[in-house]
């Protein structure tokens, strides 16, 4: 499905739907090697997932929720499917939206999700229009939610003593206290 959040317009499956990862894969035209995010409800939901000791735990806390996504070590909660090869990372995030927020609440787990910029393209979709034209035979759903944006997460790499900023987006660096 595509469904709205803070920062853009994302891709989203159930976790255990691997088929509907590998349409997410095909449609974003990237291999195991891209990160996909687990896309949570809160803070407790993303220790779920990946280990986060106590400085992870204050940055976390601090931009949770919000435009961010951070590269965290997964536990053995995730399947092994969802993981980089070779690093056993997964991203996570918490949306600061309503819609997407709701969402997770009703499926009572997090999503498995990727921004939705198409190959070839500069930015994100953001006109559920548009989105329907370009995707309708590709997913199963459009949750229009009116305009979200077009600046995707800002991503962070914590697996490193220091945080590693490996895109900048909407999420604010002087939040985290980092520099680019």
């Amino acid at each position: 499905m595509v469904y709205p959040t803070d920062s853009c317009y994302a891709l989203g499956c159930r976790i255990g739907d691997k088929a509907a990862m590998e349409r997410i894969r095909a449609i974003r035209n990237v291999d195991e090697r891209h990160h996909l995010t687990l896309v949570c409800r809160d803070l407790a939901e993303i220790g779920q997932y990946a280990r986060v000791d106590n400085v992870q735990f204050r940055l976390l806390k601090a931009a949770t929720p919000g435009s961010y996504t951070f590269i965290l070590q997964a536990t053995k909660e995730v399947p092994k499917r969802l993981l980089h090869p070779s690093r056993r990372t997964i991203g996570l995030r918490v949306p600061d939206h309503k819609v997407a927020q709701a969402l997770l609440t009703e499926l009572g787990e997090p999503l498995l999700s990727s921004t939705l910029l198409l190959p070839g393209d500069d930015e994100p979709l953001n006109d559920a229009e548009q989105i329907r034209d370009r995707l309708e035979r590709r997913v199963d759903l459009v949750l229009d939610a009116g305009s979200c944006g077009i600046v995707p997460t800002t991503v962070v790499d914590l697996t490193a003593d220091a945080p590693v900023i490996t895109r900048v987006g909407k999420g604010s660096l002087e939040l985290l206290g980092i520099s680019a």
